[in-house]
Parts: C-alpha cells; structure tokens; sequence
C-alpha cells in the first residue's frame, strides 16, 4: 500500500473532478476524521488517515483490500471508477437525474436511461457530462454521461437516450449470474 504519485493523483482527481468538482476537498480536508486515497496494486481505496496507519503494519504481499474501493488504473494510465464509490459520489454530486419508478428497473438491468424515464435534473448540465442517477426517493443508482444538455431534453421525443449508462447497481447480480454461466 503506498500513496499515490503525482502523477496517478492528477489523473484520479481529474476523474472523480468530472462527478464531484470541487467537492474533492470535502474528501480529504475534513479535520475531524481526516481520510485518505492508498493504491494497491493499481486500485486505488478511500480510508480514515488511522486505518491507513494501521494498515502499514500489514505486510505488502498479505493486504489485499482496506477501505473503500474507488476503481483502478488501467494498463494505459486511464483510471476506471468502480460501482462501489457510488455512495461516496452521491453525496457530493455537481449533476443529479432522478428516474421514475418505471425507469429504474430498466436502467439497473443495463439499458440507458430514455427522456420517457427522467423524472427530473439538474439545472445547467452540459451535454456530455458526468451524472449521479437518483430514485425519486434519493437513493444512488448509477453514474453515466448525459447524452444531452438540461435544455435539450425539455424538447426530445419520450424514446430519446438522455443518460448513457456507464455503471449502475444491477451489475453485481449481472456479474454474478455470468459467474455462474461460464461453470
């Protein structure tokens, strides 16, 4: 475990800046619980500054996960976001699309999110931005892209993709099933 470089925290805040902005700060400048990134074998994980203490008299080859699992760096130098920062994401998001009831079942099976399903957004999102997907009673389904601005939805057909479904909560029991479709 090890702290990460300059230039792997250029790119992990470049990402996690996309959905959050600013609000990075609110992640590791909390002066009552000061929490902090570790990478471990390409992951990078979210943790209070002691577990992170405590972690180090773990040895390198035994330590396999501590904390919170925010993605990975691929072998390009990209970083990938994981489904299991959602709730840390979800709190500090700078666009929010909320989906109607009808609309959640289909996007936690994969599908992306139609004009027929939005329930509402965030005023001023830009088309092509990241997004936080909501149930109307707040709860955190998913990350995606907006497939377009705030102002070009009021105007789309019901059939029309608004949100491109990058990863959602469907995907631990979709990645389950396929586990046991291939024994």
């Amino acid at each position: 475990m090890r702290q990460l470089n300059e230039e792997e925290t250029k790119i992990f805040f470049e990402k996690l800046g996309e959905y959050i902005g600013a609000n990075i700060k609110l992640l590791i400048e909390n002066e009552d619980d000061p929490h902090v990134f570790r990478l471990i074998k390409n992951k990078v994980y979210y943790m209070s500054l002691q577990i992170a203490n405590w972690a180090t008299n773990v040895g390198k080859d035994e330590l396999l996960h501590v904390g919170t699992y925010f993605g990975k760096f691929t072998k390009t130098k990209k970083f990938r976001l994981n489904i299991t920062c959602l709730e840390i994401l979800a709190k500090y998001a700078k666009h929010k699309v909320w989906l109607k009831p009808s609309g959640e079942q289909s996007y936690l099976y994969g599908n992306h999110v139609i004009k027929a399903h939005l329930a509402k957004m965030s005023e001023n999102i830009p088309q092509y931005a990241n997004v936080i997907l909501f149930s109307l009673q707040e709860n955190p389904l998913g990350f995606g892209v907006a497939s377009r601005s705030t102002l070009q939805c009021k105007d789309l057909d019901p059939t029309t993709v608004v949100v491109f479904n990058q990863a959602d909560l469907g995907e631990y029991l979709r990645s389950e099933d396929d586990k046991n479709v291939e024994k």
